[in-house]
């Protein structure tokens, strides 16, 4: 029965984001990046006889979880190639031009047929979901065709379907796969709960990634003429909500300069982002401003890409999201060393839970608490100094997942070449 309700899930949503994508551009995206898809599988993978393994990612934020194993796996297996599939627009689109990765599409529908296809034109000789993206029919057409398939970076809490008493098909899923790294001890002990014992705490693979970012900075010229010897106050992946409270904050701060690298660049938001920042420039407008390192107070991102290295440059760094469905990346910041600021959403984010438990972020609730914070760490050295240390040591302490994934492929024999 639960396998008949999750046909008709599919059915409804196949709809749905048809219909939708008439006025959508992202659903739009989402039917475009599937048209004729088996065929250009076919037209590139087709003839090629490599080992290849397919990482699967639902979107852009567990892409950058999956990049560091994805690279090392690529540096240690150099005649395997990589296939890589999105469930997501905005992770497609973003990443469509990866070079990690000899091939990267869109995932077709999930279906008994599409799962059979997509296998019979890739034949992996690994598989590997990144952190979630659950489908049943890819995955249980793994385990009958005897390939081996890992799930990494996952984290799982008890009100999931897999630990309820209808979240059988969900429980069937997680049989598929051959071992599950999870992120923490208390997802361990909720897989064990369900006899679920091919798992093992490997950590989260983007304090990883974050390191990768950190060790490889490129500096921007233009920010840091921006920033000149100002503290600054870098916002990141901000909602409106967001961006009102920091417009509410920055009043009684009138000398600490801000950037603000908001989560849609639309043209619509960001001409309301320069309507809420009076005598705000774009990065885009920087060249032409000679003097912006010394007249202007707001300069706004209206690029993507550019925020893991922007955090470089903060004095303290707020990370947008948590007003919201759930905070974003709070690692980009703190690998920098800085004090991270966020909203009240972040209880399904282990790492700012512990960044909030290592000392080096704060969990912010109104524009009241926002401009207390600031004031707190900015005005005081010591302040500053302690809460960027904690940052720093808590990612350096986190490090380590990617190694102990590679150790258990290498361990088990799971390539060959």
């Amino acid at each position: 029965m639960a396998l008949v309700f999750y046909n008709i899930f599919l059915l409804l949503y196949k709809s749905g984001i048809h219909l939708s994508s008439i006025w959508n551009n992202k659903a739009k995206l989402w039917v475009d990046g599937r048209k004729d898809i088996f065929k250009r599988l076919t037209d590139e993978l087709g003839s090629d006889n490599s080992e290849i393994i397919w990482f699967h990612c639902s979107s852009l934020g567990e892409f950058e979880q999956g990049r560091p194993v994805m690279e090392t796996i690529k540096s240690q297996f150099p005649n395997c190639k990589i296939l890589l599939t999105f469930f997501s627009p905005s992770g497609f689109e973003i990443r469509k031009n990866y070079e990690g990765a000899a091939w990267v599409f869109y995932l077709p529908l999930d279906s008994g047929k599409n799962a059979r296809q997509f296998l019979d034109i890739v034949r992996p000789s690994l598989v590997v979901f990144i952190k979630y993206d659950y489908w049943y029919y890819y995955l249980t057409e793994c385990k009958r065709r005897k390939i081996s398939l890992l799930m990494i970076s996952s984290i799982f809490r008890k009100e999931q379907a897999f630990f309820r008493w209808y979240g059988r098909l969900h429980r069937k899923m997680l049989q598929c796969f051959s071992y599950i790294f999870v992120q923490d001890r208390e997802s361990l002990q909720l897989l064990e709960s369900i006899n679920i014992k091919n798992a093992n705490i490997a950590g989260d693979t983007r304090f990883d990634r974050v390191s990768e970012i950190a060790a490889t900075f490129k500096p921007i010229a233009e920010i840091a003429k921006f920033c000149g010897r100002s503290q600054v106050l870098i916002a990141g992946s901000t909602w409106p909500v967001d961006e009102k409270l920091i417009k509410e904050a920055a009043t009684t701060l009138p000398d600490l300069k801000i950037i603000i690298a908001p989560h849609e660049i639309d043209k619509e938001h960001l001409k309301e982002l320069k309507s809420l920042f009076p005598g705000s420039i774009f990065f885009s407008e920087l060249n032409t401003y000679e003097s912006a390192s010394i007249t202007q107070r707001y300069l706004i991102i209206d690029n993507i890409g550019m925020l893991s290295r922007l955090y470089h440059y903060a004095t303290i760094a707020y990370v947008g999201g948590g007003f919201n469905r759930g905070i974003h990346n709070t690692l980009e910041a703190a690998i920098y060393g800085k004090p991270v600021l966020f909203g009240p959403n972040y209880e399904k984010f282990r790492e700012a839970i512990g960044l909030i438990a290592a000392g080096g972020g704060a969990c912010i609730t109104s524009t009241t608490d926002l401009t207390s914070q600031l004031k707190k760490i900015l005005n005081t050295k010591s302040e500053l100094e302690l809460r960027s240390k904690k940052s720093f040591e808590f990612v350096q302490e986190n490090k380590g997942a990617t190694e102990k994934i590679l150790g258990y492929i290498h361990e088990n024999r799971l390539l060959t070449s």
